[in-house]
């Protein structure tokens, strides 16, 4: 069961707060730690923040725009009509789950998801596959709104068009309510930011939670003496590993020569030109230092590093 929140009249900052007061569906694969530009963290910084903001990128916009030509072929494509929702549903057992949804399929209890995908994320679709992301977003839809069957619909821009069916799975909708719930229950209801998972989302987020050091400030820190151990043997192992890349590289390069392209059974390799052109700001800020002194600009970041004691 759920409830109907009318969003037809509503602006879009009241749309953008009323997200926050649950998990919708392009929250489930970040929570589930399936998105590949977000994480749980990133989705607890969203709730918990005070500020309402909105990703704002070229290819959100193109996604936006055009939603309803995705709709448009999927009818053409399937023969299935499909409508608008102008409500936001909110589940009424499990209330942190929210679904606000692209369409839902006329004549069907099922909804439909309207995707634009880039040229060079094409693989991702092949062979009926669906990014994984995207199918916990759909499954998150049917959790909310009970509905047995989502469609997934999505123009690959200059490559083509696809479409994917996802039928109702008990024991996956199961763990992905669990999940959602554990995540909010634990999280966002405590403030308890969740545990970084290695992405560079989570670096995002933690650069603006702590963007700035107290100088001077030191603590005691306890119980990671084991990760930073861990931590230098990976840096040694990948040192080596960075090792052998290089001396197979150097090795193709000498059986190259000259040559600008090559080709072996299975792999296609070139050595191409490249001109690039680059100040020397250094020659600037000694010959010209008031121009150096105009357009220079300063960063602040934090530098981690690690030695032993």
């Amino acid at each position: 069961m759920y409830e109907k929140i009318p969003i037809g009249d509503i602006t879009r900052e009241e749309w953008l707060r009323l997200r926050k007061t649950g998990l919708g569906g392009s929250d489930a694969g970040a929570v589930c730690g399936l998105h590949p530009y977000s994480s749980a963290m990133k989705v607890f910084q969203d709730k918990t923040g005070d500020t309402v903001e909105e990703l704002d990128t070229e290819a959100v916009r193109i996604g936006h725009d055009l939603e309803q030509y995705v709709a448009e072929r999927f009818t053409e494509a399937t023969g299935r009509k499909v409508r608008r929702s102008h409500f936001m549903y909110r589940s009424t057992d499990h209330p942190f789950m929210i679904a606000d949804v692209d369409r839902l399929v006329v004549g069907e209890d099922a909804g439909l998801e309207c995707k634009t995908a880039s040229a060079y994320n094409a693989d991702k679709w092949a062979d009926g596959d669906i990014p994984l992301h995207y199918v916990m977003q759909c499954y998150h839809y049917m959790a909310v709104t009970g509905k047995r069957v989502w469609y997934i619909a999505a123009l690959i821009l200059g490559r083509g068009f696809v479409y994917r069916r996802l039928e109702w799975d008990d024991g996956l909708i199961g763990e992905l309510i669990r999940t959602e719930e554990a995540f909010w229950n634990n999280h966002v209801l405590t403030g308890q930011i969740p545990p970084p998972d290695g992405s560079k989302a989570c670096d995002e987020v933690i650069v603006q939670y702590f963007g700035s050091a107290k100088a001077g400030a030191t603590m005691a820190l306890s119980g990671f003496d084991g990760k930073l151990e861990r931590r230098r043997d990976i840096l040694k192992e990948i040192a080596a590993l960075e090792t052998e890349k290089k001396q197979i590289e150097q090795e193709v390069k000498l059986a190259m020569g000259e040559h600008e392209l090559a080709r072996s059974g299975n792999y296609r390799v070139s050595w191409s030109n490249v001109d690039s052109t680059r100040l020397d700001t250094k020659r600037i800020k000694e010959e010209k230092p008031e121009i150096y002194a105009d357009y220079a600009t300063v960063s602040h970041s934090r530098r981690f590093e690690v030695k032993a004691a």
